[in-house]
């Protein structure tokens, strides 16, 4: 359980993340995420990262209940930071960061993904930032990179999540296989791309880089600041417990999951 790495063959680093039962990583699971994306990106054998999940699905964002036995702010602090952290761990990774895709990918997941090179999805993944039913917001940023500027704001307001196949259409998702072939269908790509000169491939994630439109660290941490008045301003709460709905504007309640 936790995060791990291996070297599944050459010129390749696997990140896999396993936090049972669902993926929600606690706030030491995103550090501990951010610090194993960076280490294999500064490896200088690596020329490519596979960011992969057991179980029954890619990332179910923030662990909820960690922040619920919270009785200040430190968790959500932390699980706030903590995202920023990974999520610019698999920009900045030195080397390409391919996603391997499995079952749900959500709010977390999104952030994750999205600043991804590029991502092998299995036939039942599937893509969302349900954060409005609860209570949080984040990651708009990220989404916005997976699908067109209209449907980004469609699936945000209305919370519904895009398959695979409809990512693939988009282009987003370089290839959708059966659930069995995931891993292999990522690891065939990765070798690809490790087949290229080292120094080269580095320099090249850093020129795609460098000329993204939008700044995602920036950007994100600005929809960040929007999620921290949710919580102080007691929406995220009354949103959370009336399953979505929300109901009138208050003031009551702090704590509600972000990414």
């Amino acid at each position: 359980m936790g995060v791990s790495t291996s070297s599944p063959d050459k010129g390749i680093a696997l990140v896999t993340v396993d936090f049972p039962p669902v993926n929600a990583l606690p706030v030491q699971g995103w550090y501990d995420l951010a610090d194993a994306l960076r280490a294999a990106g500064r490896d200088h054998e690596v020329r490519c990262v596979v960011l992969a999940a057991e179980g029954r699905g890619f990332n179910a964002g923030v662990d909820i209940k960690e922040m619920q036995r919270d009785t200040g702010h430190a968790s959500l602090i932390g699980a706030n930071r903590g995202c920023y952290e990974a999520f610019a761990a698999v920009y900045e990774c030195e080397v390409p960061v391919v996603a391997a895709v499995n079952g749900f990918c959500l709010g977390g997941g999104i952030g994750l993904v999205g600043n991804a090179d590029a991502i092998v999805a299995s036939e039942d993944a599937t893509f969302g930032l349900p954060e409005l039913d609860r209570g949080a917001l984040g990651a708009a940023t990220h989404l916005a990179r997976l699908v067109p500027q209209h449907m980004m704001r469609t699936l945000y307001y209305t919370s519904r999540t895009a398959t695979a196949a409809e990512l693939h259409a988009h282009g987003s998702v370089w290839k959708v296989v059966p659930p069995g072939e995931l891993r292999a269908a990522a690891l065939e790509l990765a070798a690809e791309i490790a087949k290229k000169d080292g120094y080269l491939i580095r320099l090249a994630k850093a020129a795609i880089n460098g000329i993204d439109p939008v700044d995602v660290r920036r950007s994100y941490r600005f929809e960040q600041g929007f999620t921290f008045e949710a919580n102080l301003s007691g929406v995220a709460d009354r949103v959370r417990d009336t399953f979505g709905s929300g109901g009138p504007t208050g003031t009551s309640g702090t704590k509600a999951e972000s990414v």
